[in-house]
């Protein structure tokens, strides 16, 4: 497995690469991981890891190689190409190794879509089979929100058409994305789903409230509305700081903001300026802490531009619907969380980028704490029936052996 993001990542793709190479290890396959120093979502190289050396380890049963890497704080769009590439490049040594490993598959994460070109060698070289797995268009979401120049989508769609197609397998996590693979060109018989998942058995509705309300003094019969993941550009969190001051004087409404991204400083910088008396901010917290997180939540927000539609599956809806928790999301109909919530019955579904009706979506659901508990009921409903992490994976590898025996 060849990816930028690993674990400990708390979330997004490093979290789920992890939680893959680790349930295979558990069940007798051999897997090696060559990634980078683990750094997201706060972009910064965690303690105890250096972004300049090499470095091997076992992860839970997972020889694990870390690669150097160069990350800043808060890059630019050309920093993050650079970013990338800096991996792509200290990683080739490594993965050269791993050709004489000869790999029945070799299994590439997108994002970095940098690392695509020394996979398919990798693979063609140890005779291996080969597997590109996309949790987001990183192309489309580079192109839509400016960091590469739209005059050369031309050459970049044609790259990365060419590349996709030299797989042997393409997976990506939704039926919306599995669409925008048809788009691209690539063969349905190389297609699969391969959707993220959540253990129910982790993250599940508490019958009393979150330990957290009584930590951070919140009493039990305020709303609270949370928004927790990562903090980037393509969630436009600006939207929901901009509701918050329409209801700064609505009594027993609390939003809270949990997590770390690029757009952190930026954000708290336009709440200190509102100087919003009904919000909250708490760091990321530990993964034994995460339920008690998510059921601290009477309202989830899943906050997304237009731009991102169906180029990214935000990893935290798994989580949102397994806490048995209402949500409102900002997304149209026809995309595939549009297509979730008319599956689940989970919650209120608005346009993006417009907070009157995100506004008004969320009068509407403090209003009525019944509908919010029926809307909760369904989405833990959905989790279970829908997401399980045993059933997935045992899919997934499944996949896998029939693809190495060809």
């Amino acid at each position: 497995m060849y990816g930028l993001n690993f674990a400990p990542e708390p979330t997004g793709t490093g979290k789920y690469t992890g939680e893959m190479a680790v349930w295979l290890a558990a069940r007798g396959h051999q897997v090696r991981v060559v990634t980078a120093p683990p750094y997201y979502p706060a972009w910064q190289v965690d303690p105890g890891y250096s972004p300049w050396q090499y470095r091997q380890e076992n992860w839970l049963g997972v020889r694990v190689w870390r690669c150097p890497l160069w990350v800043k704080k808060q890059p630019s769009g050309l920093e993050r190409l650079l970013h990338l590439l800096s991996f792509a490049l200290s990683s080739l040594p490594v993965m050269v190794l791993h050709i004489f490993w000869r790999a029945e598959v070799v299994v590439v994460i997108e994002p970095a879509f940098f690392c695509v070109p020394m996979a398919l060698v990798t693979a063609a070289l140890g005779g291996s089979r080969s597997w590109l797995h996309i949790q987001d268009f990183e192309m489309d979401a580079a192109f839509e929100l400016g960091i590469i120049p739209k005059k050369l989508k031309g050459l970049v769609v044609g790259i990365e058409r060419g590349l996709t197609k030299a797989f042997d397998r393409v997976s990506t996590i939704s039926p919306g994305m599995l669409a925008k693979l048809t788009e691209k060109g690539i063969p349905t018989a190389k297609q699969v789903l391969f959707p993220n998942w959540v253990n129910t058995a982790q993250i599940y509705p508490l019958n009393h409230p979150s330990p957290l309300r009584g930590e951070l003094g919140i009493p039990n019969e305020t709303v609270v509305i949370l928004y927790a993941g990562s903090m980037g550009k393509k969630q436009g969190l600006e939207v929901l700081l901009t509701v918050a001051d329409r209801l700064r004087d609505w009594t027993g409404v609390l939003f809270i903001l949990c997590g770390d991204g690029v757009a952190r400083p930026h954000l708290e910088a336009l709440c200190q300026q509102l100087d919003l008396p009904n919000l909250i901010w708490l760091p990321l917290q530990p993964q034994e802490r995460l339920n008690d997180l998510l059921n601290l939540a009477d309202i989830h927000a899943l906050i997304q531009k237009e731009a991102s539609a169906d180029l990214v599956m935000p990893s935290k809806l798994t989580g949102m619907l397994a806490s048995g928790r209402a949500i409102v999301a900002t997304a149209h109909p026809e995309t595939t969380i549009g297509q979730v919530f008319a599956e689940a019955n989970c919650g209120r579904l608005v346009p993006p980028d417009q907070p009157e009706a995100l506004q008004m979506a969320l009068e509407q659901m403090i209003r009525d704490p019944e509908q919010r508990q029926i809307w909760g009921d369904h989405a833990r409903t959905y989790a279970c029936t829908h997401l399980g992490q045993e059933q997935i994976l045992t899919r997934w590898a499944q996949s896998l052996q029939e693809l190495a025996k060809s």
